[in-house]
């Protein structure tokens, strides 16, 4: 029961692995728009861990294809390192971004966990990206394009060994939704691996319910640990503009609170990311403040719905 446990939440202020500055300013605002009183109203213990410490945006070219390698290294580090210890602690943490590269180390460090504890793990990757780019493909040299690769044991050494094993997950660990804009050789590597991806065509398809229910089956067979990696431009930018990649055509409102009230309802979901989160793209921190909705729900809120034959 997420009741049982205390909910850590660890800010990660950095947008060093981006495209585009402001994501620095995420776990603030998701702060000012009440994230942890949310996450406490749903009957949780919540720790407010404040901000990791890391290297400032040098904002320079890419070299050998990784802009800002190092300084990503010691904020994945960073990150890795609390991550862990909240874990081992028996903690829920919630990781408030920041850009998707610092997945790498929170994700590394709940590989690491489970692999100690012999418990499975699931990564549930929410995101319009695939984020499956290597040095040679990525058209940027942006590493927040990169984070599922590099888990996958695709970089460089210091990235994909932060978990003690690489690679830190096989791609048959990771699920995708979402997905809508993936570059054409990263495309071709995705299909090549054992990755579930559930794309905004096969959503439309199936439906959200489908999809969820589809999507949460591998981490149900194995009954092990749900690391669920929600990034903001997951959502459709008509909902959600605060964020520096927006992409069209992604889920809507109901849609994602339909998804979350059901990660919830698995009772399988050990550990989060929240990323991408960009107030200087925002208008008022509506962004920021549907993103605190939409995390009630992971943690449990409902209306009055009750499933069929419950008491």
């Amino acid at each position: 029961m997420l009741e049982d446990r205390t909910v850590a939440l660890i800010g990660a202020p950095t947008d060093i692995g981006a495209g585009h500055r402001g994501g620095s300013m995420g776990p603030e605002a998701l702060r000012v728009a009440g994230i942890e009183q949310a996450i406490a109203g749903q009957g949780c213990t919540v720790a407010d861990r404040g901000n990791l410490v890391g290297p400032l945006n040098p904002w320079t070219p890419a070299i050998n294809g990784y802009r800002h390698l190092a300084e990503v290294e010691d904020w994945c580090r960073s990150v890795h390192d609390a991550y862990y210890a909240s874990l081992q602690a028996g903690e829920l943490p919630v990781l408030l971004g920041g850009d998707h590269s610092l997945a790498i180390g929170s994700i590394a460090a709940a590989a690491r966990h489970c692999r100690e504890k012999e418990t499975p793990l699931t990564v549930l990757w929410l995101d319009a990206h695939a984020d499956y780019n290597t040095p040679e493909t990525t058209p940027s040299g942006n590493i927040h394009g990169m984070p599922v690769a590099v888990l996958c044991g695709l970089g460089p050494d210091s990235l994909t060994g932060l978990s003690g094993q690489t690679p830190a997950v096989q791609s048959g660990q990771i699920v995708q939704a979402g997905i809508r804009s993936v570059d054409a050789v990263e495309k071709r590597m995705v299909l090549a691996s054992d990755m579930e991806v559930f794309d905004m065509r096969r959503v439309d398809e199936m439906g959200m319910a489908a999809t969820i229910k589809a999507a949460l089956r591998l981490a149900q067979d194995t009954g092990g640990h749900l690391h669920v990696s929600f990034d903001v431009d997951f959502l459709d930018p008509d909902i959600a503009p605060g964020v520096g990649t927006t992409v069209s055509g992604g889920p809507n409102y109901r849609e994602a609170q339909l998804m979350m009230e059901m990660i919830h309802e698995s009772g399988l979901m050990a550990s989060l990311d929240i990323m991408e989160l960009n107030p200087a793209y925002d208008s008022n921190n509506k962004t920021a403040r549907l993103v605190v909705e939409l995390t009630e729900s992971l943690f449990g809120k409902q209306i009055l719905y009750r499933r069929p034959g419950a008491a």
